[in-house]
């Protein structure tokens, strides 16, 4: 069977997650995945040869064509439509303090936030919690751009706690949308039963 995925113009980590979930959907053939930057032409490269895929890249006109082909599966994680209390959890929490990503840009570190957001609903394992505190609970309210990703990661049963205080801080607890309100004492409970706690 033979496959295109056409991800030009995509963001990281897009280009990746489609092509992934592309060689999934295959037992054995080819998938050709189109980019057009050398940051998703490295990322996908590495990725099939990490699964021990045959690899050949070509570029034509700015684009690079990745020549991908699976004769078995084997080695690989598949990722699936999970319910709720179904799927793979770590014993980790991440804990979001900002409503960007990264020093910097701001613009850039929007994008990098969406794009963390989307991706932790595409990988496992997943985080048994995700924390927002100081003006990361914009993320959780009217106008963020994450609210998809998160209401998401609420159905495959990760908890969404925006604090409380926060919230009162910034006037926006009326415009939350996905998760529920917290405290302090919860929010600490929750990161001290956790073995890890990612902060950003």
């Amino acid at each position: 069977m033979n496959k295109e995925v056409d991800a030009r113009g995509l963001q990281c980590p897009m280009p990746l997650i489609k092509t992934k979930k592309a060689l999934e959907e295959i037992e054995k053939g080819n998938i050709t995945a189109i980019v057009d930057n050398e940051v998703a032409r490295e990322n996908i490269s590495k990725y099939a040869k990490s699964m021990d895929y045959k690899v050949d890249v070509k570029e034509s006109q700015g684009d690079f064509y990745i020549d991908i082909f699976k004769e078995f599966k084997y080695r690989e994680v598949k990722m699936v439509d999970l319910e709720p209390d179904s799927h793979i959890m770590g014993d980790f929490v991440v804990s979001i303090g900002k409503d960007y990503l990264g020093e910097g840009s701001r613009e850039l570190g929007d994008i990098l936030m969406k794009g963390y957001l989307y991706t932790l609903t595409e990988v496992q394992p997943l985080p048994r919690a995700v924390i927002f505190i100081n003006s990361g609970v914009k993320l959780t309210c009217i106008g963020s751009e994450s609210l998809e990703n998160l209401r998401k990661l609420e159905e495959l049963g990760v908890e969404i706690l925006s604090c409380g205080t926060c919230l009162d801080y910034f006037k926006i607890k009326q415009e939350l949308m996905v998760g529920e309100i917290s405290n302090m004492y919860t929010i600490v409970e929750t990161m001290n039963k956790a073995k890890n706690t990612i902060q950003l």
